[in-house]
């Protein structure tokens, strides 16, 4: 089964303008104590911690009881209400595939007043089917565009960028900045060394080949700070394997001030996850500028 189709058995879509309605009726801005600092991805800002929705989509890459959970929890009202969250703390964006589900939730719940604004899209279809999972996301309100890191993995194959030439060059066409994700390090700087028109990277911080070595994510910032344009790191409590406040701290002291890391949240066990999650970008954020 791929993830399309998961989510597409998982999703429940009835009801969404009054989800939308009652999650965003209760929480206000971020207020100028909780706000988070910014990086700059293409042509606008973003806060330095973006939410990720990997939880949203019972995508929990721990186990199948905890996929199954997540996907029990996360009803739209609960996407919602969690979106609304996150922007109460400074959070400003969002990553998630475009997926039919998510573009119809999230642009009823923008159209109604939802606060947080700005989705970056993770288009992850099969390589055939890659430009047309671009063009749907960037019709269904995309601000920004990378495509999913296994996707790029298996276009790049040996070595060679055409295809994420084509991505990129299209994603830029239709007017958004254009990213690549990938979970291996040594993609990125290739991509750079061709010279394509990338606006950011994503960058995970392990390898998915299932052991979560503690050796990777030092390859990752090496990668990450080796390269001069904004990259966001993901995966990096290793889904859910890391204590939150050492994974943060690495992560934001490791990178460059103009990075950020995206994280994915899960408030079923911590209702204050996402507080936390918040303060810990903003405590090591500050750290790291008093220390570049």
């Amino acid at each position: 089964m791929t993830r399309r189709d998961f989510v597409k058995q998982a999703a429940v879509g009835a009801g969404v303008a009054a989800v939308v309605g009652s999650a965003s009726s209760g929480l206000g801005q971020a207020q100028p104590d909780t706000a988070l600092p910014e990086i700059e991805l293409g042509n606008f800002k973003v806060s330095r911690l973006v939410l990720g929705s990997n939880p949203f989509f019972g995508f929990s890459h721990y186990s199948d009881e905890l996929s199954r959970e997540m996907v029990e929890y996360y009803t739209d009202e609960r996407i919602c209400e969690v979106l609304d969250e996150a922007a109460s703390h400074g959070i400003t964006a969002v990553a998630a595939p475009s997926y039919e589900r998510w573009i119809k939730l999230y642009g009823k719940y923008r159209d109604q007043g939802g606060k947080l604004r700005t989705w970056l899209a993770q288009p992850d279809r099969p390589v055939a089917e890659m430009q047309d999972d671009i063009r749907a996301a960037v019709d269904g309100g995309a601000n920004a565009v990378f495509v999913q890191g296994a996707r790029v993995e298996e276009a790049y194959g040996d070595g060679k960028l055409d295809k994420l030439g084509e991505w990129v060059e299209l994603i830029r066409g239709l007017g958004v900045p254009a990213g690549l994700a990938s979970h291996r390090p040594d993609i990125h700087p290739e991509v750079e060394k061709a010279g394509l028109p990338t606006s950011f990277y994503y960058q995970c911080f392990y390898v998915p080949d299932g052991d979560w070595r503690d050796g990777d994510p030092p390859h990752a910032v090496e990668t990450i700070r080796k390269i001069e344009k904004p990259v966001i790191g993901y995966k990096i409590l290793a889904a859910g394997r890391r204590n939150a406040e050492e994974a943060f701290r690495f992560a934001l002291e490791s990178i460059k001030p103009i990075d950020g890391v995206c994280v994915g949240m899960f408030p079923k066990h911590d209702p204050e996850q996402i507080a936390k999650n918040a303060e810990l970008a903003r405590r090591f954020s500050q750290t790291d500028v008093a220390a570049g």
